[in-house]
């Protein structure tokens, strides 16, 4: 027995010095604590200088307690020194406690660009009495104000636009009131006055797909469109008006090429730009519309459709060939009244693109001409040689 217990004793003795060892080394090694957190401070900090508003913290002696880089983008501040424009609406909230706004044009420091920055103005109280600061929150408006003078200038367009039509209304119905005695002036009158409300419910109708195109409406569902359908369908409305002006329409071979889209809009959207083509285009000239297929020809590189309309034209000088996409532009206004134009049918062929995932682009040349080709994403992608050619507008119009 006391051999059994003086190795049991033995073997408790080696158990209990092991333990204590791995005790020992557990204590001495490095606890694992995981990721290190970011402290509220630190989290702070990275709010504020992340922040896609410019913020700036400003006592009442002007100095700069704090400023983000977005602040700094605007600037802002330069130095440690806040824009006087904003220090004046800082005064005032310093002084008054009342919050307000400035509005400033400031150039952006990244591309030197003249950007709108609204900037509200509010009041902080310190713990002391007299301890106050104003706190300068920024932000970039220029789409904004772009979108709202877009707004103005589209309403007085209109207003003035729809305002000639209905005055020569009422003085043509004046004119046949007067003139119940003279069939002949009771013809001429009454013409003018079916010519002036035909251009009116013209412009209507446009004003109104103008906005459901730009999302007043829901756009229909999207369906596989024949484009020989589309283009034949076109020429066939703009037959009459190209011989009324002595114009030749030159349309090339059918392609058998599909596009996924709405038949009504790309229709509205192809006669729009062959009515636009005969109206520039001399008597005794052509009008060419030609359709190919092209691998990578879409906005993003994938397959497209290209149907273009040429004309023989007084062509478009490079300053305007950015603006004639937009409401009401007229290169030759004279020549708009003359033909009923309303200043509306590019911008609704822009959209009409844009709606379908495509674009519209625009070569001429004063002079010789213009080419308009709309470019529609393909429905599959397109045979190679199926129609296909190289870019050659100026070749056509030479």
């Amino acid at each position: 027995m006391t051999v059994a217990l003086c190795v049991v004793s033995a073997l408790a003795g080696a158990l209990i010095g092991w333990l204590a060892r791995r005790v020992r080394q557990r204590v001495a090694a490095p606890v694992d604590t995981g990721p290190t957190r970011m402290t509220v401070a630190e989290l702070n900090r990275a709010v504020v200088q992340e922040s896609p508003t410019g913020l700036v913290v400003v006592d009442r002696f002007r100095d700069v307690i704090l400023c983000n880089a977005r602040a700094e983008a605007f600037s802002l501040v330069r130095e440690q020194l806040l824009d006087d424009r904003v220090w004046n609406a800082v005064s005032q909230v310093l002084a008054t406690g009342a919050p307000r706004t400035v509005e400033l044009t400031v150039t952006r420091r990244a591309d030197r660009a003249a950007i709108a920055v609204r900037c509200r103005v509010d009041l902080i109280e310190g713990t002391a009495p007299d301890e106050r600061y104003a706190v300068v929150y920024a932000d970039d408006d220029t789409e904004n104000q772009r979108m709202e003078a877009t707004r103005r200038d589209f309403v007085a367009n209109v207003s003035h636009e729809l305002k000639t039509p209905v005055g020569a209304i009422g003085l043509l119905s004046e004119a046949l009131l007067e003139s119940v005695d003279d069939p002949e002036a009771v013809q001429h009158f009454g013409s003018r006055v079916l010519v002036e409300s035909t251009r009116m419910g013209n412009m209507v109708n446009e004003l109104i797909a103008l906005s459901r195109l730009q999302g007043a409406e829901k756009l229909p569902d999207l369906g596989r469109v024949e484009v020989d359908d589309i283009v034949g369908e076109a020429v066939a409305r703009a037959q009459v008006s190209a011989e009324a002006n002595n114009i030749s329409l030159i349309v090339d071979q059918p392609s058998g090429l599909e596009i996924r889209g709405d038949d009504t809009l790309l229709l509205t959207a192809l006669s729009n730009l062959i009515s636009n083509a005969i109206a520039y285009s001399p008597q005794n000239t052509q009008v060419s519309i030609s359709r190919r297929a092209r691998p990578g020809g879409g906005p993003d590189g994938t397959p497209s459709v290209e149907i273009a309309v040429t004309d023989r034209g007084i062509g478009i000088a490079p300053e305007d060939q950015e603006r004639v996409f937009e409401r009401f532009f007229r290169v030759d206004k004279a020549r708009s009244r003359m033909t009923g134009g309303t200043g509306l049918g590019l911008a609704i062929v822009k959209h009409v693109a844009a709606n379908h995932g495509g674009a519209i682009r625009l070569w001429s040349k004063p002079g010789m001409g213009s080419t308009f080709t709309l470019v529609l994403p393909a429905l599959t992608a397109p045979v190679s040689g199926a129609n296909e050619h190289d870019d050659h507008s100026e070749d056509v119009l030479r």
